[in-house]
């Protein structure tokens, strides 16, 4: 499903792991800097997370070969490249005194808190991987494939060698064994880091935190399922198998059988997982509006203008208020 980085960007790969501790070490010291000043305006604290936010631009940069040349992603390879330009902003943001961008800041420092043990502890990573691979077995059982389908034991590398029960084989005599393999970026982890940091980044009661937190973490799960057991079954039943000639010319591929594969994971299930992370968020928002803060900040780095999350979500629960009491309409 993936092809190697041409030898020129092959040395980037390794770089990653070193560039993801560089970035959270840096954005966890400029939290705890900030706590012990007590002062955001000395300064300190703001411009080491603004170096942080620097390097966590080269960090997706060094990423864009993996996602555009060996996944073949159109979507996380322009994510990306925007992300560059995204971070040096919020960057000059603060030097400029945004000090709303603290928050935000905080946030990444958890996120990678939360993301990084899983991704290079074995023991954590197979834990998760294998849990995932058991649910969407049950899950394609439930739906009449368990007949065919075989879960496999397949050789890890990232993260700490090892073997893991995680990949679907579903053997067909006509075009071949079709197998998925179940990565770390197929258990959800991402978003739930996500969410997690942020949740975890703001002041707010520890039992609406808790709630937020169970919001997110069972919608990421269940929609996470959903989508792996979508491709899985999209790509070893053959489902899309539409614009199949424009298709590899576009993205290269040499066996026809990729194209249910490209279509149901790089582009059904992209996009969609970008609605439902937005949808999510409105969610947690409602229930932790604290978070209204860090869309505020995002909104004003991708477009310039301020915009006023808060009074937005008041106005649409004070709607809603006077139309439960029989007042409106």
């Amino acid at each position: 499903m993936t092809t190697p980085l041409p030898d020129e960007l092959a040395w980037l790969t390794g770089s990653t792991d070193a560039l993801a501790w560089l970035v959270v070490g840096l954005f966890v010291a400029a939290v705890a800097l900030d706590w012990y000043d007590g002062d955001r305006g000395v300064g300190r604290a703001r411009y080491l997370a603004a170096a942080a936010w620097v390097v966590f631009g080269v960090f997706w940069l060094v990423l864009f070969p993996h996602f555009a040349f060996v996944q073949r992603s159109f979507i996380e390879g322009a994510l990306s490249l925007a992300a560059l330009p995204a971070c040096l902003y919020a960057a000059y943001l603060l030097v400029d005194g945004r000090e709303t961008l603290f928050l935000l800041s905080r946030a990444v420092a958890f996120m990678g808190l939360i993301y990084l043990p899983f991704s290079l502890l074995f023991p954590a990573k197979s834990a998760l991987i294998e849990l995932v691979t058991w649910q969407g077995e049950i899950v394609m059982d439930a739906l009449g494939y368990g007949a065919d389908l075989h879960v496999v034991e397949r050789q890890e590398v990232t993260g700490g060698d090892g073997i893991i029960r995680g990949q679907y084989l579903f053997p067909n005599d006509q075009l071949g064994d079709f197998r998925v393999d179940v990565l770390l970026a197929c258990t959800g982890l991402g978003s739930m880091a996500i969410f997690g940091g942020l949740i975890a980044a703001v002041r707010a009661p520890i039992r609406r935190k808790l709630r937020a937190l169970a919001i997110a973490v069972s919608v990421i799960w269940v929609l996470n399922l959903a989508r792996v057991v979508f491709i899985t079954l999209a790509f070893s039943q053959q489902w899309l198998q539409i614009f199949v000639d424009p298709t590899m010319a576009l993205v290269g591929y040499d066996n026809p059988n990729m194209v249910s594969y490209f279509i149901s994971d790089r582009i059904i299930a992209q996009s969609l997982s970008v609605v439902a992370l937005v949808g999510i968020a409105w969610a947690v928002a409602r229930e932790l509006p604290e978070l209204l803060t860090v869309g505020e900040d995002v909104l004003y780095i991708a477009t310039g203008d301020e915009y006023d999350l808060h009074e937005a979500v008041n106005a649409k629960a004070s709607e809603t208020a006077v139309r439960a009491d029989g007042e409106g309409d």
